[in-house]
């Protein structure tokens, strides 16, 4: 009797315990199941026991899907859902506003599509809410600006479409923006004023006009600004001065008006400082060699004038371009410090004071002795011989030691050499190149220069990109396995070539972004082309020009040759997603490159030479090809 008193005892504690247990709002069940039975989530979401059950597989901080509740009160809310990167398809459902408690929403990396509902203003309590990557359409909604508690906001790569609304100035609690490849355009609100607590605010990517608003110089948290790729006209207000906090500081493609350096007195705290193309037109400051903590210092393509500080190369420095650009004077003598790559392309420094190093030329141009175990004479007779193309690409002459005797080149770029089925030789053009280079083929009948760093992701795409897929839509698909890449700036050269009329061929096919349903087929990558500095293409997006990704396509020029080079130049300039399917998927990418003299249909070369041809101007990083072109609002460089 004893035994059966105590085992009924314990059952009634167990009953108490369980009664005692808080459960979920039932509305919130019926939602949370509505949700996984629409986004397909039903495998990972059992509610066979409670939603809120705190040791369910779903509830951990590393759970994905999750959903962790507060059951502080007799009954538990959901406060933090997380469904990121499943690829989870549809629109946003109305049920999703049943939970009103939510504080913590990450949809993130999925593929939904259509609007967000006006009832995500029901949300109140938010406080970090990412929408970003995925195929969202219509306007920003007002409502957003009900969320008042939001410290973080995330809508970035998305197709929305008119203003930002006014009604994000509502939130005054506001740390971080993301908003870059959104879709949104026009002015940009001066009721973002109040973001007083604002520390980043991407916004590069999208068709803003109007000017570069005053107003953020009172932004005074802020450590990270982007506003590239963008319609915005300058000039950088003086305003941005008070920004001392700012670490990382992306400006691009400003127009209409000047603007100077002036702002830059107090904003020691840089580490990267991008105003390329921007009409920065005043004398290089000595307060440059003060910012002791710069790593990446873009200036070029600008109206800089003076000459470079002679401590400007800080210790911290890695690259720094002024490229085109009208300063003079001498290097500083510190140039060819070990790990800077530098570009001085079109400029009027002393021309002497460049090439009396050769260990400076060969780090700074891409001629690494590491790289070329043969012994020390014939790598630096070789390194002589790239030196002398250097020179007559950089003025545009005709290289002297080049007498004209080409009349075609091709090159596998990224590639080791092939022939094709026509038998053509596509030479190898497979070695290694860093943030600064020229390289010289074999023979010197062609070079290639590449510029930029891939900064969000050192580690990541080393100027190469390889797949092992079959590409579709050609005959010889090892071809397409290999391309070379960029984040900026990538020439190819034609040197030595006879004058004439020639055929350009150029091959490509997307290796790294892929075309599927899932969200990592949401990429965009967008870059022009020019060919003897004529704009071929503008925004040219592989993939879509092809159809599909991993197939081919060519595209066909026809452009003049008179001073023996054929200069070649693909171009970043700041469109297009970033970060799709990884950090630092941009830029542009080419497969191979054939250029033919055109023949007058009896054997000999056509010496018809009426288009004009542009000066060859050597290794660029992010310019504008003519000063008309540097006047019209184009997008940007982004790292």
């Amino acid at each position: 009797m004893r035994s059966l008193a105590f085992f009924c005892y314990l059952f009634l504690c167990m009953l108490q315990l369980v009664a005692a247990q808080p459960t979920t709002d039932p509305a919130e069940v019926v939602a949370l199941n509505t949700l996984a039975d629409y986004w397909n989530l039903s495998s990972s979401w059992n509610f066979s026991i409670d939603p809120c059950t705190p040791d369910a597989q779903w509830a951990s901080k590393d759970a994905n899907p999750r959903i962790a509740c507060d059951c502080s009160d007799k009954t538990c809310h959901v406060t933090h859902l997380t469904i990121y990167a499943l690829d989870i398809t549809g629109t946003i459902p109305k049920e999703l506003f049943v939970l009103k408690e939510l504080m913590d929403l990450n949809l993130g990396q999925n593929v939904l599509e259509g609007p967000i509902p006006a009832e995500i203003g029901q949300l109140s309590k938010m406080q970090y809410l990412s929408m970003g990557i995925n195929n969202l359409t219509g306007p920003v909604p007002p409502e957003l600006g009900n969320l008042t508690k939001l410290i973080s906001l995330s809508f970035s790569s998305n197709n929305f479409s008119g203003p930002l609304p006014r009604e994000l100035g509502n939130l005054t609690s506001l740390q971080e923006l993301y908003i870059d490849s959104s879709g949104v355009s026009g002015n940009i609100p001066e009721e973002l004023a109040k973001l007083q607590y604002l520390k980043k605010l991407w916004a590069s990517d999208n068709l803003f006009t109007g000017k570069l608003p005053d107003f953020i110089g009172t932004l005074m948290e802020l450590v990270d600004l982007r506003f590239q790729g963008t319609l915005l006209e300058g000039p950088i207000p003086s305003s941005f001065g008070a920004l001392t906090k700012l670490e990382d500081l992306r400006l691009g493609d400003l127009t209409m008006e000047d603007s100077s350096l002036d702002f830059l007195e107090n904003l020691t705290s840089l580490s990267i400082l991008s105003l390329r193309n921007s009409r920065v037109a005043s004398q290089l400051p000595e307060r440059l060699s003060t910012l002791a903590n710069l790593k990446y210092l873009y200036l070029g393509n600008n109206i800089l004038t003076g000459e470079l500080p002679s401590r400007i190369i800080t210790p911290k420095l890695v690259a720094l371009d002024v490229s085109f650009n009208p300063i003079s004077g001498n290097l500083p003598l510190n140039s060819a410090k070990v790990g800077l790559a530098m570009n001085v392309v079109r400029t009027s420094i002393n021309a002497n004071n460049l090439y009396d190093s050769m260990h400076f030329f060969m780090y700074m141009y891409g001629y690494d002795i590491a790289y070329q175990p043969l012994g020390m004479a014939k790598p630096l007779g070789m390194a002589k011989k790239t030196l002398g193309i250097f020179r007559c690409l950089q003025d545009g002459s005709e290289c002297p030691d080049k007498v004209p005797s080409y009349s075609s080149f091709s090159v596998n770029c990224g590639g080791t050499d092939q022939i094709s089925a026509s038998g053509v030789d596509y030479e190898d053009d497979s070695q290694f190149m860093g943030a600064a280079s020229l390289y010289a083929s074999s023979e010197h009948r062609w070079a290639v220069s590449n510029m930029g760093v891939f900064v969000s992701n050192p580690n990541g795409p080393l100027y190469i990109a390889k797949t092992d897929s079959q590409i579709m839509g050609a005959l010889e698909s090892e071809l397409y396995k290999t391309a070379r890449i960029s984040p900026s700036s990538l020439r190819y050269y034609g040197i030595g070539l006879k004058n004439g009329k020639y055929n350009v061929e150029l091959h490509f096919a997307e290796i790294v972004m892929d075309d599927s349903q899932s969200w990592k087929g949401l990429g965009r990558r967008l870059f022009d082309v020019y060919v003897q500095g004529e704009r071929v293409l503008q925004d040219f997006n592989i993939r879509d020009e092809a159809g599909a990704s991993k197939r081919a396509i060519i595209k066909t020029f026809e452009a003049n040759v008179t001073n023996t080079i054929m200069e070649i130049h693909f171009f970043w300039a700041g469109r297009g997603t970033c970060c799709i399917p990884s950090q630092g998927t941009y830029g542009p990418l080419v497969s191979a490159i054939h250029v033919s003299q055109v023949t007058d249909g009896i054997g000999s070369p056509s010496n018809n030479d009426k288009k004009r041809v542009r000066r060859l101007v050597g290794i660029a990083f992010g310019c504008a090809e003519t000063k008309k072109a540097r006047d019209k609002p184009r997008p940007s460089l982004q790292i």
